[in-house]
């Protein structure tokens, strides 16, 4: 029987407080019409001020998890965000491979936005040699990419002087630029000798908590759907940004508040 919906998986960690990980991913695949499935790989304790503590789920149920969907369901994408240690990012690997997986798109979650470290070395060697590879996508921002690969606006030429060591596209965020009014995203692909510059006025809210996972699974959730990589990245882009300025009222909190993923919805239910 066909599929009525475009399914998405997408394995991260768990958000107590509902705005980043895996509660903004499935928020972000929902709004847009998309079937979400979750493995979660750890559980935080966090609000709108930052991460508490966290622990780390064992590789077993992280395959445990990835087996259990995976013999039922097929994904059309997949997105992955927090890999807390080097043993869970090997069995992401395996499993990907033994399935199959495509059109799979890598938040690099390294740090909160409070300071919280959620990647040591081992783990970030392990992604750049082994889990980076298999995907279609990474989608570091400006400090991520700086510390993974050594790459920012400023030398984005590195990227394709090392092609063959960095077999992926990457979309390097921009929101942590200087300039106070727009932002632009650099989407650089393996089949272009230069990059995609998508520039947007930037949103000034302090409702940013989850931008990262919530550009990740929508770029995932329009891969799902059909599109290819640079039409995903312009709708998922040009979503987020509406879901940015339509957040000043969407206020969780007394810190940095989520996402407000769900404004279309909110809008159609004020209308009746």
């Amino acid at each position: 029987m066909d599929k009525k919906y475009n399914v998405v998986l997408t394995i991260a960690g768990s958000d107590s407080s509902g705005g980043a990980g895996i509660q903004a991913d499935i928020k972000t695949c929902s709004a847009l019409g998309v079937y979400a499935m979750s493995v979660i790989t750890a559980v935080t304790a966090q609000n709108t001020h930052g991460v508490v503590s966290i622990e780390e789920l064992s590789p077993e149920i992280v395959i445990s998890q990835l087996k259990a969907v995976l013999d039922d369901i097929t994904p059309d994408a997949v997105k992955i965000g927090m890999i807390p240690n080097a043993s869970i990012a090997r069995a992401v690997c395996d499993i990907i491979k033994e399935y199959g997986l495509k059109n799979i798109v890598i938040d690099p979650v390294l740090k909160s936005t409070s300071g919280f470290e959620f990647s040591l070395k081992e783990t970030r060697e392990v992604l750049k040699s082994s889990l980076f590879p298999l995907a279609s996508l990474i989608t570091p921002n400006i400090p991520e990419s700086s510390q993974l690969f050594d790459l920012s606006p400023t030398n984005i030429t590195s990227y394709f002087d090392n092609k063959e060591i960095f077999p992926f596209d990457i979309l390097l965020k921009g929101g942590h630029g200087d300039d106070c009014n727009m932002v632009t995203d650099l989407l650089l692909m393996r089949n272009q000798n230069k990059p995609v510059c998508f520039s947007h006025q930037r949103v000034n809210t302090s409702n940013t908590h989850g931008t990262g996972c919530t550009l990740s699974s929508a770029i995932a959730s329009f891969l799902a759907m059909g599109f290819d990589i640079e039409k995903s990245v312009d709708s998922a882009i040009r979503w987020l940004s509406c879901a940015l300025a339509e957040g000043a009222d969407y206020s969780f909190g007394s810190g940095y508040g989520p996402v407000n993923h769900i404004f279309k919805q909110i809008k159609q239910w004020k209308l009746k």
